[in-house]
């Protein structure tokens, strides 16, 4: 089924496309609202999305068509975007092209030529594999993230196992798609998988597909995390959570670069390469023996440890321009600025959160206040030089404080928890029975 999706704040722009469109399409989408992207992409599943450049008269900056090409792409790469920009956006809509989108369309548009730009949009890249787009790494200019940097532009381009340290909140996962953008296999796929979330029983399913009739659910053939990232990236996050005696099957896989579908006695060759992530310490686990020796020396050809925020306060405020960036084309505010005594106290603070931590307090802020400039009071902090009674101390208490946050911000809706604290449905879930909420 063709479905497109349009987005553009001009609904007569909407109504034509509509008119044009539906008797060449099986369903047409439209929308002037580009926050609801991510429900209609939920929703219908779309295979092209028309994306206008500008939603707001007041400001033609192009930034949120390029923030939107982003999220489309980082919610499904696979989407074709095709962008609908003025004749003055060109170049934006060309830098558009470099990170992702497949075509642009110039208004005042010819309706010959934006029905073939769409029709065409549908056929490409037909059977291939779609190049992973989404937010780049910001690296700053501490002296820390700058020697990660150095460390990675070098070992990226290699086809090395590669382990990612880090605290929660640090952005492993954002360093690992850094590291396959810059790797030889960019223009191939990077799979994800949260061995967090991953049900036991449903491992070897989840990581190694199935055939049709191997269990009572197995109503057709499916392929593995394996399989899909076959000439990309294979990234395990949150490797420290499996479970002991599941770690010899997948050791197995990496050595032999082979897999058997459930079901199945036909191995099937793999080339992949492996990018795994931990907060946990591995070493102290293998001394423990709660995680294979050989295992851990299999993942972690090279080791890339994260630095935890309160280490790079100097990258702070560069954080919070882009926080602040993406959050005012999510909720439609004018331009926003941080005073500078609020930016001061950013830059003190602990942060045992992380970035994460961090993004959640610009988001909340941008929220909650109406001002085109955030103060102190806008971000509740408090004085680092004080000791308040009940301050959450511990990354545990912090994290449970942020999820009944996000449940109580968004009325229970536990998708858009999920989406709110950057996890999937099932940790979410694990981290409520974790925590008993």
């Amino acid at each position: 089924m063709k479905t497109l999706l349009v987005v553009d704040d001009n609904k007569d722009v909407l109504s034509a496309v509509k008119l044009l469109m539906k008797s060449k399409v099986d369903e047409v989408v439209t929308t002037p609202d580009p926050s609801s992207i991510p429900q209609l992409i939920r929703k219908h599943k779309p295979q092209v999305v028309l994306l206008d450049m500008n939603f707001r008269a007041t400001i033609n900056s192009g930034n949120e068509g390029l923030y939107w090409l982003s999220e489309i792409k980082r919610i499904a790469p696979e989407i074709a975007v095709v962008l609908f920009t003025a004749y003055a956006d060109v170049s934006l809509a060309v830098e558009g092209m470099k990170i992702g989108a497949s075509d642009f369309i110039v208004k005042p548009f010819d309706n010959t030529v934006l029905a073939e730009t769409l029709i065409n949009a549908f056929g490409r890249d037909k059977g291939k594999k779609i190049k992973s787009s989404g937010p780049k790494m910001l690296w700053g200019e501490s002296p820390a993230m700058q020697q990660v940097r150095m460390l990675v532009e070098r070992v990226a381009p290699t086809d090395a196992n590669i382990l990612i340290t880090g605290e929660n909140g640090t952005g492993k996962d954002l360093l690992a798609r850094e590291i396959h953008r810059l790797s030889k296999r960019s223009d191939a796929h990077i799979e994800t998988v949260d061995m967090g979330a991953v049900i036991e029983t449903l491992f070897e399913s989840e990581l190694y597909g199935h055939v049709k009739g191997a269990f009572t659910d197995a109503r057709s053939d499916r392929a593995g995390k394996f399989e899909t990232a076959h000439g990309g990236t294979l990234f395990l996050d949150e490797i420290g959570n499996l479970p002991y005696h599941l770690q010899a099957k997948l050791l197995t896989s990496l050595q032999q670069r082979k897999i058997v579908k459930v079901g199945s006695n036909i191995p099937i060759d793999i080339d992949i390469r492996l990018i795994c992530a931990t907060n946990k310490d591995l070493p102290g686990m293998v001394a423990e023996g709660a995680f294979r020796q050989d295992l851990f020396y299999r993942i972690n050809t090279i080791t890339i440890e994260l630095p935890p925020l309160r280490e790079r306060q100097e990258d702070i405020p560069s954080l919070v321009e882009m926080f602040i960036k993406k959050y005012a084309a999510i909720y439609s505010r004018p331009e926003v600025n941080v005073s500078q005594e609020a930016m001061a106290r950013l830059c003190t603070q602990a942060w045992p959160g992380n970035i994460r931590q961090l993004e959640h307090a610009v988001e909340k802020a941008m929220i909650l206040s109406d001002r085109s400039q955030l103060g102190i009071t806008d971000f509740d902090l408090h004085d680092p030089q004080s000791n308040i009674s009940g301050q959450a101390t511990t990354l545990e208490s912090m994290e449970r404080n942020a999820i009944t946050t996000a449940i109580k911000l968004h009325s229970g809706n536990m998708s858009e928890v999920a989406r709110h604290l950057g996890i999937t449905r099932q940790t979410l879930y694990n981290k409520l029975r974790k925590y008993g909420i």
